[in-house]
């Protein structure tokens, strides 16, 4: 059974990127990338995971508003494609892991900054 959620995971993953791309028109939704999707084991409900570029409060505000305006137009194209008896109740949230990369990015480089100015003294 796990090995189909998996399967049913990815199928939405590639169907949501491809309805974000070609079907959502909302100017709040741009610059949005869907990196992840996890199904319940009843596969009733998706958790879908989108990552901005920017940490501004006031845009990740106004995508989560894009996307329960746009949810249940995502939600009836992909039962159109999918091949499920039923399709998830898609809920979406922020993945901050590619933040949290950007972080550790920053602060090594920190440390190396203080590296190099330490063999230099």
């Amino acid at each position: 059974m796990k090995h189909r959620i998996g399967r049913v995971e990815g199928e939405i993953l590639r169907e949501l990127t491809k309805i974000l791309q070609k079907n959502i028109r909302d100017p709040r939704l741009s610059g949005v990338t869907i990196t992840a999707v996890e199904c319940t084991n009843d596969l009733s409900y998706a958790t879908v995971y989108y990552s901005l570029l920017t940490e501004d409060e006031h845009k990740e505000e106004e995508v989560q508003a894009g996307f329960e305006k746009a949810k249940g137009m995502m939600r009836h194209l992909l039962g159109q494609t999918l091949t499920v008896y039923k399709v998830p109740e898609l809920i979406f949230k922020r993945d901050n892991s590619v933040l949290y990369g950007s972080k550790i990015d920053r602060l090594i480089a920190e440390v190396k900054k203080q590296d190099a100015k330490r063999e230099i003294e």
